[in-house]
Parts: structure tokens; C-alpha cells; sequence
């Protein structure tokens, strides 16, 4: 990896390890719909002029039917869903189930797509630890009355969803920037959540949010969304979609930490248990094999 993609791979691992805390500040002053609507709202205002100014706005457009499908499985399934969950959960374990990406997508690239480096012995071994260890979270937790199943079911398809985005954009719309693919994407999100935002919003603002909730939200628009897609579409065009989900560890180090210091969220026998089996499971699932050489033997 590149000096250029690692400096990527970390700043797209904190923009997108810093959202479950703040998902979890929003949700004391926002209802889900409202911080999923002004957080989209807000990505969409600061990319969408850039992508006109540098006109790649109409390759998007074109290509409106692969935008909408991006725009379902990156943001209006799972951001719904782990802002949801979170108001049960904690945020580290938010952060934590989403480690879980690299060996879904190291098990669909192999299994569907044809992805020889994803059937590797290594890389299925990867699934198998990496299955123990979500198992383990889980059942450990679940069956000590720590958490609920069904916020840990709404995080593992966010998981699965998020996933299967970028494969869906890297394969449909190569010619499509990833700027302008994020812009539109956003902005379509806003246009779906609009309607419910109408209704949820105007009761939000009239319980007087504190600022702490109008922070997380610029943070969660302007960062987490805007400035965060330009960069994990930057990282992937240099270590590509599989190794790009690699950014969850970061992502789980982050979440970990501000929830932990934070918001006094504990460490449980589940996360102690199943983090190292789901790291190690995930970090053999998500690597590069290289393919192998035959040597030549023809003599002269």
C-alpha cells in the first residue's frame, strides 16, 4: 500500500469511525428520519455545487438507475437502520458488527462474482474465524441479557448492505467519479427522506435540541458524509472495493474509543471474546492474494 493510500485508508477510517458516537449525541434531540434527512441534506449542499462546477454532474444522471441502487444499499437502508439501533445499543458495538464487512465481501466476490482470491484456503478461514467471533458477540451478550437481537440484526444488514455498494458501483459505473456518484447519491436520499422529514423534523426542532445535537449533525453531514465518500472512492481507485472495507478496523478503534471515554459505554464479555476472532477473521478474509506464477518450463 501506497504512502498515498494509507494516509487515505486512516482519514477515511476516522471519518467513518466517528459517526456512531455522534448518531448516538443526534439521537437524544433528533428522531431517526430527521438526522438521516438533514445529515444526507447537508452532504448533498456542500458536493453537488462542486460536481456542477467541474461539470460531472450528466455521467451520474446517465446513470441514474446505478445511483439509486448505490444509494439504497449505502445510505437509506443502513443509516436508518444503525441510527435506529443505536438507540438500544451501544455505539462500540455498532462499530464493531460493521468489521464484519471484509469477509462479506471477500464471501460474495468469491462465491458470486467469481473472485478466485476470495476462495484462497486463507481467506475462507478468514470467513470462518470471522463467523465465530460475530457468533460468539452475540450469542455471549445476547444470552446475558446485555444486548437485544434486534438492533444487532438491523447493524449485521447494514453490514451486508454496505458490502455490496461499493462491488455494485465499481462493476456498474466505472465511469462514473465517485464524487459525483456521492453527490447524486446523496441528494436522492434527501428526496426520499424529504416527505418523512416533513412530519418528524418540525416536532425535533420545537423540543429545542441542545447544541451538542446540531454539532453532531453538521459532523455527520459535512464529514461523515460528504467529505468522507471523496475519500473512500479516492482509496478505492488505488487498493480497490475488498481491500477498501479494510477501513473497518480503524472504524472500530474510533467508535470504540469515543463510546468507551464518552458516553461510559462498557466492555462486555461478548466484545472481549468475539473482537480478536471477527479482527483476525476479517483481516484474512480482506487480503490481496497474489496469483500464482507457473513457471516456464519450455527449453530453447
Amino acid at each position: 500500500m501506497s504512502r498515498r493510500a494509507l494516509l487515505l485508508f486512516l482519514a477515511v477510517g476516522v471519518a467513518w469511525g466517528i459517526p456512531y458516537f455522534f448518531i448516538a449525541v443526534a439521537n437524544e434531540s433528533f428522531s431517526t428520519p430527521s438526522i438521516v434527512w438533514l445529515r444526507v441534506t447537508i452532504g448533498a449542499m456542500i458536493l453537488l455545487p462542486i460536481v456542477v462546477y467541474r461539470g460531472e454532474l450528466r455521467e451520474a444522471i446517465k446513470n441514474w438507475r446505478g445511483v439509486l441502487l448505490f444509494a439504497s444499499l449505502e445510505m437509506v437502508g443502513p443509516w436508518y437502520l444503525i441510527t435506529e439501533a443505536e438507540r438500544t445499543t451501544a455505539s462500540s458495538l455498532a462499530g464493531l458488527m460493521m468489521t464484519t464487512i471484509p469477509f462479506i465481501a471477500a464471501f460474495i466476490t468469491g462465491t458470486f462474482l467469481g473472485d478466485r482470491a476470495a476462495r484462497h484456503p486463507v481467506t475462507i478461514t478468514g470467513l470462518v474465524i470471522g463467523f465465530a467471533g460475530v457468533f460468539s458477540l452475540v450469542g455471549i451478550d445476547a444470552l446475558s441479557g446485555v444486548i437485544d437481537i434486534v438492533p444487532v440484526l438491523m447493524l449485521a444488514v447494514s453490514a451486508v448492505c454496505y458490502a455490496i455498494a461499493p462491488i455494485v458501483a465499481g462493476r456498474t459505473m466505472p465511469n462514473v467519479s465517485g464524487l459525483s456518484l456521492s453527490a447524486v447519491a446523496l441528494a436522492m436520499v434527501s428526496v426520499i427522506y424529504a416527505p418523512i422529514a416533513l412530519f418528524t423534523l418540525p416536532v425535533d426542532i420545537a423540543r429545542t435540541p441542545e447544541f451538542g445535537g446540531w454539532a453532531s449533525i453538521f459532523v455527520l453531514g459535512a464529514i461523515s458524509s460528504a467529505l468522507a465518500f471523496v475519500l473512500f472512492f479516492e482509496l478505492i481507485k488505488h487498493v480497490g472495493p475488498r481491500r477498501a472495507t479494510l477501513i473497518t478496523y480503524v472504524n472500530l478503534l474510533v467508535a470504540s474509543v469515543l463510546g468507551i471515554v464518552f458516553l461510559g459505554e462498557p466492555l462486555t464479555t461478548g466484545i472481549l471474546i468475539g473482537l480478536p476472532l471477527v479482527v483476525v477473521g476479517s483481516y484474512l478474509a480482506g487480503r490481496d492474494r497474489p496469483p500464482k506464477v507457473i513457471p516456464n518450463t519450455t527449453t530453447a
